[in-house]
């Protein structure tokens, strides 16, 4: 898709003034009655049944709450709103009733403005990932009906026009295309934490080729996409040996994940290691390191950063198939939400949920959970 086509394809209009403030409500007092949940348990050890939260919507409202910004810039752009226009549905979309979304590196870098050429029009509702409920489909949706518990990342191109209408608000319309059945053992909020990481993990895997047998070295092995790429690498695409990177801290939680060399970077330089890789997978931003680290016929695929060959870097496109095709190992166990201790953040808590995320001290996602 071009970035024109993306651009009039997902663009929408908002009916709600960034002029005046008479529309901004207090986060604080509008929901004073919310609670924040208790620090969730990093990696379970098994399966569970997930917390019951029931979602009933007996009318769709014409407006609804969400955290908008009309301009680029720091967090303080960032402006609760209750009178934005739910989301038109296309006949190839549904309406989701968000009950969890999270935060990551991709949404504070677009609300810095780094990718305003091909960002669609302000202002803008931000948010990729979504868990939530399906409450309208269009006349072309084949494979989700009113009532399915849904999760994804709404956004096809990551960064080509980006939806107007986010996540980070009771409602968000997205192509069926791009969601998949909430995974049944996961509460809202781990479904939430799980799309545009765990689809950048995959793809990223794929494009080097990664098959049985094969070694590997993750880093930032304890951030969202790390994570996961560790767990895919083991369980999914069959590593013979998996290490990774983190700060002293978090040396434990990359071996519960699978790492079989867990490399304190704070003390060691991976770069120097005499065992070398057939994959590095760098997602922290450290090329020209990462290539010192492979084998004789090695790549590195980055996220990040500058690439120094034989490393490549790539953009994630949202495929709710690929979801689909993990959902067996999430649902199994063998692949585990890893969900930060500060969070879940509540829905009036998005400003410190951005503010933290942009600290790149997270471990896992950043999780806003509940949105009302």
């Amino acid at each position: 898709m071009s970035v024109s086509a993306a651009l009039s394809s997902t663009t929408c209009s908002l009916t709600f003034p960034f002029t005046s403030t008479n529309n901004i409500i207090n986060p604080i007092t509008q929901f004073h009655s919310f609670s924040t949940r208790p620090h969730r348990v990093l990696v379970k050890s098994k399966a569970t049944t997930p917390s019951s939260e029931s979602v009933i919507v007996t009318n769709i409202p014409s407006d609804m709450k969400a955290w908008v910004y009309g301009e680029y810039g720091s967090v303080d752009v960032l402006k609760f709103q209750s009178n934005v226009s739910v989301p038109h549905v296309n006949e190839d979309q549904v309406l989701v009733k968000v009950v969890a979304a999270a935060l990551n590196p991709v949404d504070f870098k677009r609300r810095q403005g780094k990718f305003s050429a091909t960002d669609s029009t302000l202002p803008t509702v931000p948010g990729y990932d979504v868990a939530g409920v399906v409450v309208k489909v269009g006349s072309k949706v084949k494979d989700f009906k009113v009532g399915d518990e849904v999760y994804g990342d709404i956004n096809e191109k990551a960064l080509e026009g980006p939806k107007q209408f986010g996540s980070l608000a009771e409602y968000t319309a997205v192509e069926e295309k791009l969601l998949a059945p909430k995974p049944q053992n996961l509460d809202f909020a781990e479904a939430a934490s799980l799309p545009l990481a765990i689809e950048t993990a995959y793809e990223g895997l794929e494009k080097t080729g990664f098959s049985p047998g094969k070694s590997i070295l993750v880093l930032n092995g304890s951030g969202g996409v790390g994570s996961l790429v560790i767990q895919l690498a083991k369980q999914v695409f069959g590593a013979s040996r998996v290490a990774a990177t983190s700060s002293t801290r978090n040396l434990e939680l990359l071996k519960s994940l699978g790492a079989d060399l867990a490399i304190d970077y704070t003390k060691e330089n991976f770069e120097d290691l005499p065992e070398k890789f057939d994959v590095v997978y760098d997602a922290i931003g450290q090329c020209e390191k990462a290539v010192k680290a492979i084998k004789e016929g090695g790549i590195v695929v980055a996220l990040t950063g500058a690439v120094t060959p034989p490393g490549f870097r790539f953009v994630v496109t949202s495929d709710g198939a690929v979801l689909r095709k993990l959902n067996p190992y999430l649902e199994s166990g063998k692949v585990k939400p890893i969900l930060d201790p500060k969070g879940p953040f509540t829905f009036p808590q998005l400003v410190e949920a951005f503010s933290y995320i942009e600290t790149n001290r997270a471990i896992g996602k950043v999780v806003i959970h509940p949105i009302p």
